[in-house]
C-alpha cells in the first residue's frame, strides 16, 4: 500500500495556502493607502474625480479584503493541525506576535472599514478621512506583525531554551532588530508597487476602451508616478535584504547566487542548471566580476560557493535560484516602465492629447500582474531558501510536524483547501472583473482634476467634453 509523506504534503499545503493568501494582503495594503490618498486629495481640493475614484476602488477593496480574511483563516489552524511541534516549541514567541496582529491590525481594519462602507453621510468629513487613515494603518500593522513573526523564524534572536521550548528574552530586540526593519519595508513597498501597477493598468484599460477618460488619466498618471517613486526604493531595500541573507543564511545565499565553488572575483550568474551529485552546474550564463561588485562593492571580492555549506543544510536549488531572478527581473521592468511612462506623459510626445499611444497603454495594462508575481517570487525565495529549517538553525522542518499526522489526512485537507480556494478565487475575481466592466459612477459637477502628466484639454473650471469614440488607425497616432 502506497504511503504519503506527511512532511512533504504539509509543506505543499502550507505553501499553497500562504501563496493564495498573500496576494490579497499584497493588494489591500497598497489599496488602503491609495484610498487614504484619494480621500485626502478630495478633502483638500474638492475635485469630484477623487471622490469618484475613491468610491470605485472602495468596492474593489471590500471584495479583496473579504477574500483575504477568508483565505487567511486556515493559516492559524495549520499551526495546530499540521505543525503542532512548531507551535509547542515556539508558542511563547510566535503566539503573542500572531495575537497582536489580530488585536491591533484586524481590529483597526474591521472597525474603521465599517465607517468607510456606511459612514460617508453619517460622520464629519475629517472623521471619514481619519477612518481611511486608520484602515491604512491597520493594514500596515498587519504586515508588521506577520513580518516580525516570519523574521524571527528566518533569523531567531533574543530567546532562551526551556528544555526544547523557546521563550523570549528581549522583546525589544525581537521587534526592533535590523533584519526585521529591512524585511518589513521590503514587503510594504512591494505591496505599494503591486497596487500602483493595478491602478495604472486599470486606467490604461479604460483609455483603450475609450471610457472614463478623465479618471482614467488620473489613475494612469498617479499609478505610474507612485511606481516610479517606489521602484528604486524597493531595489535599494532588496539589496539590503541580500546583505542580511549573506550574513545569517549562507545556505540560502549561496543557492541564490548559484555558484558551487568559491570564486574571487565572482561571476553574477543569470541562468544555471545544477548537477548536485557532481556539485557543479551543467549549464551557466553569467557576467564576470559583477557578482563580487553587487554583493561586496568590490570587483575582486571573494564569494562563497554552495560547497561551503554542509549538504544536509542546503536548500533545493531551482526554486530559490529562479524565483529570485524572476523577482529582480520584474523589479527592473517596473522601474523601466514607470520611469519611461512618467517621461512619456510629462513630455506629451504623442498626437492625441487625451490618450497616450496605444502600444504604451497595452504595455501598462499587461503589466498589472507583475506586482503579484514579484511578491510570490520573493516569498518563494525566502521560504524555500530557508529549508531544511523551519526556524533557521534551531528547528528542522521534519521535527516541526505533528507526530501523529498521517499523509492521507493531509492529502484530504489539501484537496479540500484547493477546492474551496478555487471557488473563492473564481467568485471574487469574477466579481472584481464585473466591477471593472460596470465602471465608475458619474460624479457630481465640479472643477476638473489637476494635470497629472496629460495635456489640458479645456480651460480651468470648464466642463470636459465627452470623448469621441476611439479609432485605432495609424493616422491617429495609435
Amino acid at each position: 500500500m502506497h504511503t504519503f509523506d506527511p512532511v512533504l504534503l504539509s509543506r505543499i499545503q502550507f505553501a499553497f495556502t500562504v501563496s493564495f493568501h498573500i496576494i490579497f494582503p499584497a493588494f489591500t495594503i497598497g489599496l488602503a493607502a491609495w484610498l487614504a490618498t484619494l480621500e485626502g486629495l478630495h478633502l483638500a481640493t474638492r475635485r469630484a474625480v477623487y471622490r469618484q475614484l475613491f468610491d470605485f476602488w472602495l468596492k474593489v477593496f471590500a471584495v479583496a479584503f473579504g477574500m483575504g480574511v477568508v483565505s487567511g483563516i486556515v493559516m492559524a489552524f495549520q499551526f495546530g493541525t499540521n505543525w503542532s511541534e512548531l507551535a509547542t516549541r515556539t508558542g511563547p514567541i510566535q503566539g503573542p506576535l500572531l495575537a497582536y496582529e489580530s488585536f491591533t491590525a484586524f481590529l483597526l481594519e474591521a472597525t474603521f472599514f465599517g465607517v468607510l462602507l456606511f459612514g460617508r453621510d453619517r460622520v464629519p468629513r475629517l472623521a471619514y478621512f481619519g477612518a481611511t487613515l486608520m484602515v491604512a494603518l491597520g493594514t500596515t500593522f498587519s504586515a508588521f506583525w506577520i513580518m516580525a513573526n516570519n523574521t524571527w523564524m528566518q533569523v531567531p534572536i533574543a530567546y532562551e531554551l526551556a528544555g526544547a521550548d523557546t521563550v523570549p528574552s528581549d522583546w525589544g530586540k525581537i521587534l526592533m532588530n535590523d533584519v526585521l526593519w529591512v524585511r518589513f519595508p521590503h514587503m510594504l513597498v512591494g505591496a505599494y508597487l503591486t497596487t500602483a501597477f493595478c491602478v495604472a493598468a486599470t486606467g490604461a484599460w479604460y483609455l483603450l476602451r475609450g471610457r472614463h477618460v478623465a479618471p482614467a488619466r488620473v489613475m494612469l498618471g498617479m499609478g505610474l508616478g507612485f511606481a516610479a517613486l517606489f521602484a528604486p526604493v524597493q531595489i535599494a531595500i532588496g539589496h539590503l535584504n541580500g546583505e542580511y541573507t549573506a550574513e545569517h543564511q549562507p545556505g540560502k545565499f549561496t543557492t541564490i547566487e548559484g555558484r558551487w565553488q568559491t570564486e574571487a572575483p565572482a561571476r553574477l550568474l543569470l541562468l544555471a542548471w545544477p548537477d548536485p551529485e557532481q556539485e557543479r552546474n551543467v549549464f551557466e550564463l553569467g557576467i564576470p566580476y559583477l557578482g563580487s561588485f553587487v554583493t561586496k562593492g568590490d570587483f575582486a571580492a571573494a564569494e562563497p560557493g554552495i560547497v561551503t555549506v554542509p549538504q544536509d543544510e542546503r536548500p533545493p536549488f531551482l526554486i530559490p535560484f529562479y524565483s529570485f531572478r524572476i523577482m529582480v527581473g520584474l523589479g527592473l521592468l517596473m522601474l523601466a516602465l514607470s520611469w519611461g511612462g512618467v517621461w512619456l506623459l510629462a513630455k506629451r510626445r504623442y498626437r492625441d492629447p487625451l490618450r497616450p499611444p496605444r502600444w504604451f497603454l497595452w504595455a501598462t495594462f499587461l503589466h498589472f500582474p507583475s506586482g503579484f508575481i514579484a511578491v510570490l517570487a520573493g516569498w518563494f525565495t525566502a521560504e524555500v531558501g530557508r529549508h531544511p529549517w523551519v526556524v533557521y538553525g534551531l528547528i528542522r522542518t521534519e521535527d516541526a510536524i505533528t507526530p501523529s499526522l498521517s499523509g492521507a489526512a493531509v492529502l484530504l485537507s489539501l484537496a479540500a483547501f484547493a477546492t474551496v480556494y478555487a471557488l473563492i478565487f473564481s467568485a471574487g475575481t469574477l466579481y472584481i472583473y464585473r466591477l471593472l466592466r460596470v465602471g465608475l459612477d458619474e460624479p457630481d459637477a465640479g472643477p476638473p482634476p489637476a494635470d497629472l502628466g496629460f495635456a489640458p484639454t479645456n480651460p480651468a473650471g470648464a466642463a470636459e467634453p465627452a470623448p469621441a469614440a476611439p479609432r485605432w488607425g495609424r493616422a491617429e497616432g495609435w
